[in-house]
Parts: structure tokens; sequence; C-alpha cells
């Protein structure tokens, strides 16, 4: 069964992938863009489906770091989906927006990525642990926004700033997984920094990018949104 559930989770994984670089690299706003955009959404919520099922077989045999750790992607990942869909589908009405739902994802990302960093520092597993970063910065994003007052396309720099920041967290899943079973003992090091920083790297720079070219000024880089979350 779990098996299964495994080789679902890496084929909808790998579809998302495909899928966010095609969004990204299509021009905004065009018919690919939109397509690609909701096939990463469908993956997502494949990789959900498959994910939570696998989070609970996991707790059952007792690995508790594993169960943890698939239950805390499930949450970013939902959650930069859900704010990255309904940017778009209330770009007119930010007060709905920002309401009540956005300020419960809020505190339940920060609450789940303090509790997560509580758990990775005692456990002594340091990828959980660094792995909280996602959540409390995106909490904490998501409350900035809801203390400040409409700005001018404020629903274009949610939308791409969830989408990098869900970017962002299935990058670092990935590649902190893969690289460390691919690569030699002798490299782990390594693999596990690349793992971090690089999707990191990437995304603050066209974060920055993506600020500049459509007018978002005087605020965070978006991928903070979620790397925040996503």
């Amino acid at each position: 069964m779990y098996s299964i559930l495994l080789g679902l989770h890496a084929v909808a994984g790998s579809a998302g992938l495909a899928s966010f670089w095609t969004a990204g690299l299509a021009r905004k706003g065009s018919r690919l863009h939109a397509l690609a955009g909701r096939s990463f959404l469908i993956a997502m919520c494949a990789i959900g489906v498959t994910a939570l099922p696998m989070a609970l077989i996991q707790l059952a045999r007792g690995h508790t770091g594993v169960a943890i750790f698939l239950l805390y992607l499930l949450l970013i990942t939902a959650s930069s989906c859900i704010t990255a869909w309904f940017a778009i589908r209330m770009k007119r009405d930010y007060l709905r927006y920002r309401g009540t739902w956005y300020r419960l994802l809020a505190a339940l990302n920060l609450a789940c990525g303090l509790a997560l960093l509580g758990y990775g520092l005692a456990s002594q597993q340091m990828l959980l642990a660094g792995f909280s970063s996602v959540g409390i910065v995106r909490g904490m994003t998501m409350w900035r926004l809801v203390r400040r007052p409409e700005a001018p396309r404020w629903w274009l720099r949610e939308h791409f700033g969830s989408m990098l920041g869900n970017g962002v967290a299935t990058h670092i899943a990935f590649l902190s997984i893969g690289l460390n079973r691919l690569l030699p003992v002798a490299l782990a090091g390594t693999a596990h920094g690349l793992a971090w920083f690089g999707p990191l790297a990437i995304a603050l720079a066209v974060g920055i990018r993506l600020n500049r070219r459509y007018g978002v000024r005087g605020a965070e880089p978006a991928w903070s949104r979620t790397t925040t979350s996503g």
C-alpha cells in the first residue's frame, strides 16, 4: 500500500515541478500560463491526497519525524495553493481576501512552524528545524498583510509570491530527499546545503525581478510571502 502511495506521490511531484516551471517561464497572463498554473494546483492536490495517508502510515510505524515532515509539507503547500488561487479570484475584494480564513491560515502556519522548530531542536533533526522557517516566515508575512491598507496590484504580488513560496517548499523537499539519496555519503553535507540555499537564492532573485517588473515597491521580496510558504 505504502509503495503505491509513494509512487503516486512521486509522479504527482514530478508533474508539479514540470508545471511549476512551465507556468514560470510562460508569458504571464497567457493561456499556457493559466493552464500550467491549474495543472500545478491539481498536482499539488494529488500530492496532498497521497501525503496524508503516507504520513499516517509512517506514524503508525513509529517514524514520527517522517510523519511530521509530510504533514507539515502538506500544510505549507496547501496554504500557498489556497492563497495563490484566491488572490486571483478575490482581486477586487481586498477585505474579503484578508478575512477570517486568511487570518486562521496565518496563525496555523506560524503555530505549526514554531512547533516544528521545537520538535526539530529537541530531537536533533536539523532538517525539520530548518524547514520550520517556511511556516514561521509565511505566517509572519501573512499577518503583516492583514495590518496593511490595500495597495495597488496587491493581488498580483500575493499570487506570484505564493507560487514562488510553494516552489521553494517543494524544491527544498525534493532536493533534500533526492540529492541525499543519489550522492555519496561524503557529499551529504554539500547536498544538504544546496537543497536549502539553492531554491532560496533563486526565489529571492526571481522575486526581486518580479517586484520591479510589475511595479510592486516598498515591500519585502515576493519569495518571503511563503518562505515562506508556499
